[in-house]
Parts: structure tokens; C-alpha cells; sequence
């Protein structure tokens, strides 16, 4: 992941919530991002073949070694926990696969607009939590979150696009849209998998008036993110 993570909820104070190292909804955050990571690593390799340029191929194929980085760091993380990383993994299969699947981009400007939007939408959801975990924890999931120089790329590529075709900029709005929509179901269905990663949630964002308030600050960060791409 690595497209432009937010800061928490409330900008003007990092919550003070600390939820300690060994809460067992760790390793499921752990594992969660992990197999966000490994996704997104080979779905990246395969979508490079719809770029139409050589420098396309290889700025994507440098997205997906960042991602392979990422999910090394929580391979380490979660071995350092006595956890091994495909078990851990195993129960968020199902639910990041049918995004995917159901996100599928057909063009390489759509692929574009998912890597940054999708990857976004994900870092609005779990840098909150972060601002709640013990500082060893939250300084994993931030390392895994953080932007990368590839942003850029994306956005320069979208952007030129747009800007001469009002066709394509209706057409990838409407994908955007459609990405927001099929995260914050994929976030809600992660959630409701295992009892421990909803308590962490829970804890992270106060309760289910803040999970509410999360998923309305990740609509809103959605549209900026949307603006910088010229389809705001």
C-alpha cells in the first residue's frame, strides 16, 4: 500500500488510546495486511501488461516489488509473534479476493485509479487504528502504509488522461464511486470475521458511532483523493 495514508480521525491530537501489544486482534491486523500486500503484489504483476508504454510496465512493476517489501515486514512481524504467516492469513482470503474480483480493471487507467484510490481507501481504514495500537505495533502498520514515490506516477498518469477526454473522466468517476463502495463493504465483511480484529476496531475507533464516524472520514478522503486525480 503507499497512496497518501491520513493522519487520524482528529487531526489535532493523536488519540490516547493504546491497545497493548499482545492483543490477539493484532494478529489478525497483522494478517489481514499481509494478504492485502501478497494481493496486491501479483495482481500489480499482471496488470502491468495493460500498460501501453515501457515505462508504464516498469513504474507498476516497482509498485508491486514495494508491495512484496511490505508484506515481508508482516511475514517478520508476525513470526516474531510465534505466527505462521499463511494460517494467519487463511480467513481474509475469501472476503479481499471478492474485491478484487469484483474490481477487476479492464484498462490500464482503471488499474491506475485502483492502485491509488483502492490502496487510499485501505490506508484511511487502518492508519486509524494504528493511532490507537502500542507504538511497536502502530509503527509496523505504518511502515507497511507508507507513500511511496509511485503515487506520483498515478496521478500524473490519470490526470494527462483526463484532461483531454471528458468521456474517460465520466467513465473513471463513475469507477471511483464504485471502488468506494466495494471497499468500505470489503472493511465491514474483514470486520465481522473474527470476534478479536471487531474488538480492536472497537477499541480503535471508541465504538460504533466512531466505526461510523471512520467510514465517513474515509468517503471524505475518497473525494480528495478523487480531486487530485482530475475527477473530482
Amino acid at each position: 500500500m503507499g497512496a497518501n495514508p491520513p493522519a487520524a480521525l482528529d487531526d489535532s491530537t493523536e488519540s490516547t488510546v493504546r491497545i497493548p501489544a499482545d492483543h490477539p486482534g493484532v494478529t489478525d491486523l497483522f494478517a489481514v495486511l499481509a494478504y492485502g500486500e501478497i494481493s496486491a503484489f501479483y495482481r500489480l504483476a499482471e496488470e502491468a501488461k495493460l500498460s501501453p508504454s515501457l515505462r508504464g510496465k516498469v513504474s507498476v512493476a516497482a509498485m508491486a516489488a514495494a508491495e512484496m517489501g511490505h508484506f515481508e515486514t508482516l511475514n517478520r512481524a508476525l513470526a516474531d509473534r510465534g505466527v505462521e504467516v499463511f494460517d494467519a492469513m487463511a480467513p481474509f482470503v475469501r472476503a479481499l479476493d471478492a474485491y478484487h474480483n469484483s474490481t477487476d480493471p479492464s484498462t490500464w487507467l482503471e488499474s491506475m485509479v485502483k492502485f491509488y484510490v483502492g490502496d487510499g481507501l485501505a490506508a484511511d481504514f487502518y492508519t486509524v487504528l494504528a493511532s490507537a495500537l502500542a507504538p511497536e505495533v502502530g509503527a509496523v502498520v505504518r511502515d507497511v502504509l507508507a507513500e511511496t514515490d509511485h503515487s506520483q506516477f498515478v496521478v500524473e498518469e490519470v490526470r494527462r488522461a483526463v484532461a483531454t477526454s471528458r468521456s474517460e473522466r465520466d467513465r473513471l468517476t463513475l469507477w471511483g464511486r464504485r471502488l468506494l463502495g466495494e471497499a468500505i463493504t470489503q472493511a465491514q465483511w474483514v470486520m465481522a470475521q473474527r470476534d478479536e480484529l471487531t474488538e480492536l476496531v472497537l477499541v480503535a475507533t471508541g465504538d460504533l458511532n466512531g466505526v461510523a464516524a471512520l467510514f465517513e472520514h474515509m468517503q471524505t478522503s475518497h473525494a480528495e483523493r478523487m480531486r487530485v486525480l482530475g475527477l473530482g
